[in-house]
Formats: structure tokens, sequence, C-alpha cells
């Protein structure tokens, strides 16, 4: 399906609104779902959801061959850098999955590629609306993908899908800094990649929203729902930050 056809159909236009819904509403009922194992599969329902959001509205507004060429890179990249993490502890340091989030290839859980997707898009798109396109566009999006781990992994170390070895490392809300340090390389060697085959869109309402409800809604979550003040506050401010510049490119 070309992005011309798409526009031109309402049910497939409607698609990815369709899904970030679902993808909002599963995100709403998770705090509210008592911890344990239907806890453990909303999340991984809440991730694929929250993927296929991000790849239907990709084939919509940007074409099939881009977002095959997302999945590669975001998953694909996201799949094989989590397996050598898990393996050697390079680039994030030492730590494993434990076994809640389902099945796992390599010691890494099958819907954890599917994350780097799910946020990777929203992230990517509101780096090119940030940069205008500017050299620095790979770094702004790699920061927006890498300020949501912020969120991300002290919500999931307290929840107990994955463990960090002891180490002596400087850590930062119960996770080492070096963490932080390679989700930005991934994050932005990953932007790299997609960058110049990433076709404009003329909507990009529903990646964008999806962005800002995943900043609002984790605040919220770790101050209100989760115990966790530090992430709510670091998070707020990390990604608060790309938040902020995105409003003040909507006033440029």
């Amino acid at each position: 399906m070309t992005v011309a056809v798409a526009r031109r159909w309402a049910p497939a236009t409607t698609a990815p609104v369709v899904l970030a819904a679902a993808a909002v509403l599963a995100q709403i009922v998770y705090p509210l779902t008592p911890t344990g194992p239907a806890r453990d599969r909303l999340t991984v329902i809440t991730v694929i959801v929250f993927f296929a959001a991000s790849v239907a509205h990709a084939i919509v507004w940007r074409g099939v061959r881009f977002a095959a060429a997302l999945v590669a890179v975001t998953a694909g990249g996201g799949l094989l850098v989590e397996v050598i993490g898990v393996a050697t502890g390079v680039p994030f340091g030492a730590y494993r999955y434990t076994e809640t989030l389902g099945r796992q290839l390599a010691g890494v859980p099958l819907v954890i590629p599917l994350a780097w997707t799910m946020m990777g898009y929203p992230a990517l798109v509101v780096g090119r609306r940030i940069s205008r396109h500017g050299a620095l566009g790979p770094l702004v999006a790699g920061a927006a993908l890498a300020a949501w781990d912020l969120f991300l992994d002290p919500q999931m170390l307290d929840a107990g899908h994955w463990v960090w070895e002891p180490t002596a490392d400087p850590h930062l809300m119960g996770v080492p800094v070096a963490n932080f340090l390679g989700w930005l390389v991934v994050a932005v060697l990953m932007m790299a990649v997609l960058w110049r085959a990433t076709p404009d869109s003329p909507d990009d309402r529903v990646p964008i929203g999806l962005y800002l409800w995943t900043y609002a809604s984790s605040v919220m979550a770790h101050a209100l729902f989760f115990d966790l003040p530090e992430s709510a506050i670091v998070g707020g401010l990390g990604m608060g930050v790309v938040v902020a510049l995105l409003a003040r490119s909507y006033r440029t």
C-alpha cells in the first residue's frame, strides 16, 4: 500500500489512531492492575499494541518500505544489542532478564525488541520536528529515545523484569549510569541510520501524541502509583527537556 492510497482510504488512516488509543487505555489500566502475572501479561500486551500503533502510522504515512526499515533497525538492532548486552555486559552493563516477560531468545524476551520500535518511532518523529532536519537531528532524536529510559529502567527493575548484577559502578535510581550512556549511544546510532531514509509526513499527530502521553503518564504513574519519586523527578526533567524543545518548535 502506498502512502497516497492510504491517505484516500479512511480505514487505513484510522488504524493508527485506534491502536494508539488502545495503547493509552492499556497504560491507564496498568497501574490499576494488581502486581503479579496479570500485570506482567498486560506489560507484554501494552508493548505489542504500542508497537502496532507506531508501525501502522509508519506504513500509512511513510510507506511500507520505510516501515520495514524502521522495524529492521529498531527491533532487529534492538534484539542484537540486547543479546550482546546480556552476554557481555556491553554497552548497558551487567544485567539479566527474569522470566516475567514471556518467551526468550538468547536470554532476551521476544517482546523487548518491539519496545525499541514502539518508542523509537515517536522519538524519531519528535527529533525531526525539533531539529527541522538539521545536522544534529540524529542526536536530538536519539536523546528523545534515551530520555525515556530514565522512566523505563527504574520501573521495570522495580517490577522485577530484569536484574542488574552487583558492581561498584556509579548508580542512578538503582541503575548503573553506564546503562543510560549506552542507551544514548545505541539510540543515536539507530536514529542516524534511519534519518535520511525517513520521508516527510503531513500528519504526525499520532507518534507525537504517544510521545507526549508517555511523558505525562510516566511522571504521574511514578509519582502517584509506583512509589518511585526519584525517577518521577529525574525522568520528568530529562524527558521534559525534549518535550520543552518540542513545544518551542511549534512556536517558531
